[in-house]
């Protein structure tokens, strides 16, 4: 670690106001929220939409990101998906108006990550083994899992994001 930088999230100590249990959940989204900015920094926004190798680009994964949290937090709240949050699922990987920048993928993700941290803060333990249904088949998961696996999903997505980044950037050079 250089002099300047700080250490992960999950090193720096408990979240005011997160539930012990959450924490782990609230770390992981945190971290995968800081280094999305600092990529977000430098990434050139015409290289968004582009898909190298076929993979997906990397404004898929800023949009997924805030989708999947957005989804899986309302499951976790035992709620089902309303009309425009499949309509944003549907439209995941194409910019959502026209000169969308990466900026401003990562205004929506910040504002969904602002959303889910309240909604963490909110949590009441207790619930956190309650089953949750996911999707039309109302398939059963349980409360914690859904939040547990909306930090994965995001890790996951943040890593492919990494990578993508990565080779466009390198390809530019």
């Amino acid at each position: 670690m250089k002099n300047n930088e700080k250490p992960e999230v999950w090193l720096r100590g408990p979240l005011a106001g997160i539930p012990d249990l959450l924490q782990p959940v609230a770390h992981a989204l945190l971290q995968a929220q800081e280094e999305i900015t600092a990529l977000v920094q430098d990434f050139p926004d015409e290289l968004l939409w582009e898909q190298p190798a076929g993979v997906a680009s990397a404004g898929f994964h800023l949009q997924h990101m805030a989708g999947v949290l957005d989804r899986l937090f309302t499951y976790a709240r035992g709620e089902s998906l309303l009309e425009n949050q499949l309509a944003y699922l549907k439209a995941e990987g194409s910019p959502p108006f026209p000169g969308c920048t990466a900026a401003d993928l990562l205004r929506i993700l910040d504002d969904r990550l602002l959303s889910v941290m309240q909604q963490l803060k909110q949590t009441d333990e207790s619930t956190l083994k309650e089953v949750r249904y996911v999707g039309r088949a109302g398939i059963p998961s349980t409360h914690l899992g859904l939040l547990f696996h909306a930090a994965e999903h995001t890790q996951r997505h943040l890593g492919q994001l990494l990578v993508t980044a990565r080779i466009l950037i390198s390809a530019k050079e």
